[in-house]
């Protein structure tokens, strides 16, 4: 599918803040509000939007500790490896990728000792052959 500046635009706008109203996104756009809203449809159609989440706010995660756990996996376990972290609320991203791990999921826990224990946990899963973690001090840019 092409997608032209315009729809680049609105794609912004959306990941900013996906609740602003359809008559605000036309008004930033200069485009009415019907052309906006079949924008928006036509992109959901193919796939282009897939979903819609809530973002939580700083004040609310900040008590969390967050961190990035890198994970090696037996090759024909990392199915049921994937499976198994999907299980896990506390895994809130899970990227496959290239180089000496198979998988990065980034985990929220409340404390450092319930951060020891979910890696812990995730390092006993079957398929799992280890992990080395990092935990974040902070975020710098997110978009």
């Amino acid at each position: 599918m092409t997608i032209d500046q315009t729809d680049r635009l609105l794609l912004v706008f959306l990941t900013e803040n996906a609740r602003a109203p359809v008559a605000e996104l036309g008004r930033k756009l200069g485009l009415s509000r019907t052309t906006v809203q079949s924008r928006i449809e036509r992109l959901e159609r193919r796939g282009v939007i897939a979903g819609y989440t809530a973002r939580l706010s700083d004040d609310h995660e900040k008590g969390l500790v967050k961190a990035h756990v890198l994970i090696t996996a037996m090759p024909k376990l990392a199915p049921k490896v994937e499976a198994e972290l999907r299980r896990i609320p506390e895994v809130r991203t899970l990227h496959s990728v290239s180089g000496h791990f198979d998988m990065i999921a980034i985990v929220v826990a409340p404390s450092i000792g319930e951060l020891d224990q979910l890696i812990d946990r995730i390092g006993g899963l079957e398929g799992v052959e280890r992990t080395m973690s990092s935990i974040i001090l902070s975020t710098r840019i997110e978009r």
